[in-house]
């Protein structure tokens, strides 16, 4: 039964072979002229030579194929190659490319070793990862090696044991704090030392220097500088002393001028004859400004009188309002008189 099955399967995977045969291309492909390969570079020289007349005709199909023929040779000839697995990922181990391939730049240099590593490969000191993680005897927990609830933090101790050579009246605390500090320091300036040495020309330089600008000045550049030093006295280089063969200073910009304490009056007279004549010049009349004011007035008093005439709904307020006013003009004609 088993067998009728697997026949079954068999006969239906041949048919669909069979039928797809014509969409899809062998993997096999012969050329006249053998390619150049160089597979460390993933690359295919085609030698083989081509019909210009077969190009005019069908241009665009004739590259497609070209490209799918190539592109299959060098596929076939990757497969050849040894393999290995890297991370469940199948990967073909390149050979070294042959081809050389143009650089903008140099290959970079490799970098020197440092002092540490020097010291390490001579003595053979291996350089092996410890564990982020400690074992604190304290807490009886895992605490990482540095940072943040580090184990072993010395820095919380609240008793320090003083040692027997050391000054009983010196705080150990502060001792310690001081000390932490000239380790930072001291690492900091190794590590300057290390790019300082790495840097072209750094051998053999003092730290005070090694860090200053390297732009090489010109010889005008010097010149000018020079130049604004001198300018730079009360007397603009007047009373300076010179050097044997020394130049003359190049005085640039504009000197203050200041006028004379005593000597022609005329700019002077000129000045003030201006100023009277700002002062005195007649005041034209602006005839349309006058205008718009005038009749900006009339409208302000009309408004005026506008809300001061509003009729009064309520009656007796209104005589109430009128005895008083008529009282009010009584007093100011005089005793005995009455207003008619």
């Amino acid at each position: 039964m088993y067998k009728m099955a697997d026949k079954e399967v068999t006969q239906k995977v041949a048919k669909i072979l069979s039928s797809n045969e014509s969409k899809f291309k062998t993997v096999e492909v012969s050329k006249e002229v053998d390619p150049t390969l160089d597979l460390g570079n993933l690359l295919l020289i085609d030698h083989q030579p081509v019909d210009s007349k077969e190009i005019e005709s069908r241009k665009e199909k004739f590259l497609q194929d070209l490209a799918r023929d190539n592109v299959q040779l060098l596929f076939n000839k990757i497969w050849e190659l040894p393999i290995e697995k890297v991370e469940n990922v199948v990967c073909a181990k390149l050979p070294n490319g042959i081809t050389l391939l143009p650089r903008e730049k140099p290959i970079p240099k490799p970098k020197p070793p440092t002092k540490w590593e020097q010291y390490a490969k001579k003595k053979g000191i291996e350089n092996k990862k410890r564990s982020r993680m400690i074992w604190d005897e304290e807490a009886r927990s895992w605490k990482p090696r540095y940072g943040y609830k580090r184990g072993k933090d010395d820095t919380k101790e609240w008793c320090i044991e003083v040692p027997e050579n050391a000054d009983p009246n010196e705080d150990q605390f502060e001792k310690r704090d001081r000390e932490k500090k000239e380790r930072i320091a001291k690492n900091e300036l190794q590590r300057l030392r290390n790019i300082a040495k790495n840097q072209k020309g750094g051998k053999g330089l003092i730290m005070s220097t090694q860090f200053k600008p390297t732009q090489k000045k010109d010889k005008e550049r010097v010149a000018k500088e020079i130049d604004v030093a001198k300018l730079s006295t009360a007397s603009l280089g007047k009373f300076q002393d010179k050097l044997p063969k020394e130049k003359e200073n190049k005085k640039t910009g504009l000197k203050r001028k200041f006028e004379s304490v005593s000597g022609d009056i005329s700019g002077e007279k000129k000045r003030a004859l201006d100023i009277w004549e700002k002062l005195n010049k007649p005041n034209t009349l602006d005839v349309t400004k006058a205008v718009n004011k005038h009749i900006s007035n009339e409208q302000m008093n009309s408004s005026g009188r506008k809300k001061g005439s509003g009729k009064v709904k309520n009656k007796r307020f209104k005589k109430g309002k009128q005895a008083t006013m008529d009282k009010m003009k009584g007093k100011t004609l005089g005793k005995g008189k009455k207003r008619r």
